[in-house]
């Protein structure tokens, strides 16, 4: 009752002040914590898991404690009485309200569980990798299985248990609305495929050349910068598994890994990290901590990745420009291959076994997979000990493909270890989105595609800040995406484009 009392004392800018403070003590934590997964996952060594994990349980605990305190819930609710608040803060308090109240569902003591067993998790990921052996995987996995079992049952849920973790990463996402999406890509990307096989295969020999580890990362350095990245608000790592973590907008990290024998392997997990690091760079600094300085959503945050990665970067146009860029980089492996023979090479459409490096049509086929494994461990009815197995029963039916140990199969993807079950279709979802912005990029910067030729791709940036980036989560995915393009989301604009696409190459 006193800080009740206080807070109707206060004045409207005071309590602003106050919810402001907690919210950036809170992002400071996780903040802290995401330098110390940075560094899990890419200098730390193997003798330090098990510190690391308290450390990043105690940093959990304390920012989960600030999110759920007395304090912040009755700021919020007298903040939420006040009508002298401007769009932005009325926006910031709605959102914060909703986080408040889905925090306090998870106790303090669960948030810890899940922080050792997301780093107990990790390692032993990392170690069944080395060993190509799931079996070192399983029991780790069984827990964060139980766990994330729990959080959905702490969390509530009218349909799925599934629904509830995908309202973590999707907001207003659901298993209805999933299987509504995936009938209408799954009843026409085997046509397509279909017809794609139809006709003679395009060569990729042209990646299996010698590629040296340094004049790769340069190269993808030169590519970064002229996306638009800020390096001196980011750089670039290797790590196990390519991703981003921002700590700020003015601290936005990528890492990507390199085969020196396989070209595509670096560049385009780099520039798919790049459109994710923009996002976070574009992301409005004054709002930091708070929900409109933090992304829409996952399947925005992808859809940023796959535009830069997908429509630009394996675009023709781009390739005008950065090919000659590329030769001089390695005149003996490109001077005699044409841009054409490149363009085709890094469209090429094959059934594959890693998702990372699968083409765009192939793709969705991959999250599918991953999907339905998903809701199956979520609802009981897909064993953990018997993944293996699945996994390679639904490689053959959906891709034709049997992956030839684990880390090719069940092992590939860093995520579950992470405890990111909800995480994988928004994947799909993103590539989905970036076609359709892509689209409606074409109609409102003149000659486009004339302005990539040339290497110019500030005209593009600029476009997606002013009207994605800047607005975090005002805006619902949906709703971002019909105030773009004048309607939500519509799958025809990516079956369309990857048809033009595919014409092109495939002809």
């Amino acid at each position: 009752m006193a800080e009740t009392v206080t807070n109707n004392n206060m004045t409207t800018q005071q309590l602003y002040t106050t919810y402001t403070s907690l919210l950036q003590k809170a992002a400071d934590l996780h903040s802290a914590a995401a330098v110390l997964e940075w560094d899990q996952e890419t200098y730390m060594p193997p003798k330090g898991a098990e510190a690391r994990g308290r450390q990043l349980a105690t940093l959990a605990s304390q920012a989960h404690d600030i999110l759920t305190s007395e304090q912040l819930e009755n700021t919020l609710k007298e903040l939420s009485t006040r009508s002298d608040l401007d769009e932005t803060q009325q926006a910031n308090v709605r959102l914060s309200l909703k986080d408040l109240e889905k925090n306090k569902k998870l106790p303090s003591a669960f948030v810890e569980a899940m922080s050792k067993q997301t780093s107990e998790c990790f390692n032993a990921w990392i170690a069944a990798r080395k060993k190509n052996d799931y079996s070192l995987f399983a029991p780790s996995l069984k827990k964060m299985i139980a766990l994330k079992q729990e959080q959905a049952r702490l969390y509530g849920y009218t349909g799925h248990p599934y629904d509830a973790l995908l309202d973590d990463y999707e907001p207003g996402a659901t298993v209805a609305m999933l299987e509504g999406v995936f009938a209408k890509i799954k009843n026409e990307l085997p046509g397509l495929l279909a017809r794609i096989k139809a006709v003679p295969q395009v060569s990729n020999d042209c990646f299996h050349a010698n590629f040296p580890r340094q004049q790769q990362w340069d190269f993808s350095i030169d590519v970064l910068k002229a996306m638009g990245y800020d390096m001196e608000a980011g750089r670039q790592d290797y790590a196990e598994h390519p991703f981003t973590t921002s700590f700020s907008s003015n601290d936005v990290r990528i890492t990507t890994r390199v085969d020196e024998h396989n070209y595509a392997s670096l560049l385009w997990s780099t520039i798919h990290e790049g459109g994710h690091a923009l996002y976070e760079q574009g992301l409005p600094e004054a709002q930091y901590g708070l929900p409109l300085g933090a992304a829409a959503s996952l399947g925005i945050h992808e859809s940023q990745s796959r535009l830069w990665e997908n429509c630009v970067g394996r675009g023709y146009s781009m390739w005008q420009h950065f090919y000659p860029v590329l030769q001089r980089y390695f005149p003996e492996q490109l001077n005699e291959v044409s841009v054409d023979t490149f363009f085709k090479a890094m469209n090429r459409v094959e059934p594959s076994l890693i998702r990372t490096e699968a083409d765009e049509v192939t793709y969705h086929f991959h999250v599918m997979i991953r999907y339905e494994i998903e809701k199956g461990l979520m609802e009981g009815s897909v064993d953990p000990e018997t993944l293996p197995q699945v996994w390679n029963s639904m490689y053959e039916k959906y891709l034709g493909v049997t992956p030839p140990d684990d880390v090719k199969g069940i092992l590939q993807d860093v995520h579950w270890s992470h405890g990111s079950f909800g995480y994988f279709p928004t994947y799909s979802l993103g590539s989905f989105y970036a076609a359709q912005f892509f689209m409606q990029a074409h109609k409102a910067i003149p000659g486009l595609d004339e302005l990539l030729a040339m290497g110019d791709m500030a005209p593009l940036l600029h476009w997606l800040r002013e009207h994605i980036h800047r607005y975090g989560r005002q805006y619902t995915s949906e709703e971002l995406c019909e105030r773009v393009t004048g309607e939500r989301l519509n799958t025809a604009y990516f079956m369309q484009y990857i048809a033009d696409k595919h014409t092109k190459v495939y002809g």
